[in-house]
């Protein structure tokens, strides 16, 4: 397992070098220069040139990509143009408060997408076909419906929250997840101010990938649940909840798990929409303000979060993949749709 680790990892290098040369090709997309982004739209001429030579602008871009990679790796992306503060700095201060957004928001999509997804895949038969069709539009419904629109409906209906703490509440950060670090201060007005903050744009992120798992759950089981495999197991005797959950159940999950990955980076990677409307200052109101100031550091190295995000993403994928089917690890089992389609009958046993 660790030899396969190591091997996907390495394999991802190229990916992230590749990830950071685009960073480097896009800043000289965008009209305009570092200088004049800098100085603004009072700068002269000559000032914005000696700002854009100092920031190495106008060398070569293999010159540009071999110093940006360099300084990415010794923890330096530059200094934001608006703030003039270190970008690396930045987003230390708001990548904690996505990431616990994320968490919450995958802690309810995960469990309740699966579950749902389960429920409507053994509930076809009438009456709790009832059942399936209601999950069903409810899951659509989950997809339809915009992140925004959902949120300032919770945000009125429910009650109003915005940022991570009320106005009168003092938290000194620790670990940066405030909920966490309210309960290892052992104040329980403060743990659940901080909850309370947290439930809303949680809920309202994570309802379309609960409803994407939910969706692609119920088709995998639908599709394990017709295998030769699992009529033996039920020919001898046993129950149909228990052969989906112990036979079923695993194998059903490897599509899911690719789907739950994508959704868990696409989470981590910034909730741009969700964080704009309860004003969550996270990497993704960080993202929406760079662009908006034509902040180029700033935007590079989130960008470049991003990018490792779901890079570190799709390793843990690949290990989820392997733990659930060992033959993909050991090469011989032709990925994902091989798992799913071949393994049944060592689960049966």
């Amino acid at each position: 397992m660790v030899v396969y680790a190591l091997r996907r990892l390495c394999q991802a290098v190229p990916v992230l070098l590749g990830v950071s040369l685009v960073v480097v090709l896009a800043a000289h997309l965008v009209p305009g220069s570092p200088g004049e982004s800098f100085v603004g739209e009072k700068g002269t001429p000559e000032k914005i040139r000696e700002l854009n030579e100092a920031l190495g602008w106008y060398d070569p871009l293999p010159v540009q990509w071999v110093r940006y990679v360099w300084g990415a790796l010794h923890g330096d992306l530059g200094r934001s143009f608006a703030s003039r503060r270190p970008v690396v700095d930045e987003l230390g201060e708001r990548i904690p408060a996505t990431v616990e957004l994320a968490l919450a928001a995958a802690l309810i999509a995960v469990p309740l997408g699966i579950g749902a997804g389960v429920a409507a895949a053994l509930a076809h038969r009438f009456p709790w076909s009832l059942l399936d069709h209601g999950l069903s539009a409810l899951a659509l419904a989950g997809i339809s419906f915009p992140v925004f629109w959902l949120g300032l409906l919770l945000q009125i209906y429910v009650y109003p929250a915005q940022q991570r703490l009320g106005p009168l509440s003092v938290l000194e950060p620790v670990t940066g997840l405030y909920v966490l670090d309210a309960a290892l201060a052992g104040d329980a007005a403060l743990l659940a101010d901080a909850a309370l903050h947290l439930a809303l744009p949680a809920v309202a992120l994570a309802t379309i990938p609960l409803a994407i798992i939910a969706r692609m759950t119920r088709a995998s089981m639908r599709e394990v649940l017709a295998q030769d495999y699992i009529r033996t197991a039920r020919a001898k005797g046993l129950g149909r909840v228990r052969v989906a959950l112990r036979h079923a159940l695993r194998n059903a999950l490897v599509p899911v798990v690719t789907v739950s990955g994508v959704q868990l980076a696409a989470l981590l990677g910034g909730a741009v929409l969700t964080e704009t409307v309860f004003q969550w200052p996270g990497l993704g109101t960080y993202i929406v303000r760079a662009a908006q100031k034509k902040d180029l550091p700033a935007l590079q190295g989130a960008v470049l979060v991003v990018a490792v995000v779901f890079v570190l993403a799709n390793l843990a994928v690949d290990l989820a993949y392997a733990w659930l089917d060992p033959r993909i690890r050991a090469g011989g089992g032709g990925g994902p749709a091989a798992a799913r389609g071949g393994g049944g009958a060592g689960g049966a046993r």
